[in-house]
């Protein structure tokens, strides 16, 4: 697939999150998504950045977004990240990295998978409004803060 750029029409998806419900690109339309990849729960990085994103979480609400991080780990693993790190918001599990790949965002070495530390901002509509390839945990959730309040105001 060629490289995804901001504006295309964000690829679909269809995946189960930690309480084994079905999540769609389709069900947030007409509203912001924020969608995380992250290489494994419970570990250093992927446990700062989402860490951050909860305790942005009311703020980013306020901003009509929604967040959805998204890894090849199992139901289980989320389940149990989630309520560690008390995360108010779904993770979804990309187990076969279809997903993943679809979004640039899968790394394979041998039969080994998971996801590179990425994001996505989602417009209303279904498009990518903007792509970061390159993510610092500690400070993430701030920088999508600001980019999707200039976005909507554009």
């Amino acid at each position: 697939m060629s490289k995804l750029e901001s504006g295309q029409k964000a690829p679909d998806f269809s995946l189960l999150d930690n309480s084994n419900k079905n999540h769609h690109l389709s069900d947030y339309l007409g509203q912001w998504l924020i969608l995380f990849f992250y290489p494994k729960d419970n570990t250093p990085g992927c446990t700062v950045e989402a860490c951050q994103f909860r305790d942005d979480y009311a703020d980013i609400s306020e901003i009509n977004a929604k967040i959805l991080g998204i890894n090849t780990d199992s139901i289980e693993s989320h389940s149990n990240f989630i309520k560690k790190q008390q995360l108010p918001f779904p993770l979804l599990s990309d187990n076969t990295g279809a997903v993943s790949k679809l979004y640039g965002s899968l790394f394979k070495l041998g039969p080994i998978k998971f996801c590179k530390r990425h994001s996505f901002i989602i417009d209303p509509q279904g498009n990518i409004a903007k792509i970061y390839r390159k993510v610092t945990p500690s400070n993430h959730s701030q920088q999508i803060m600001a980019d999707l309040k200039a976005l909507q105001l554009a």
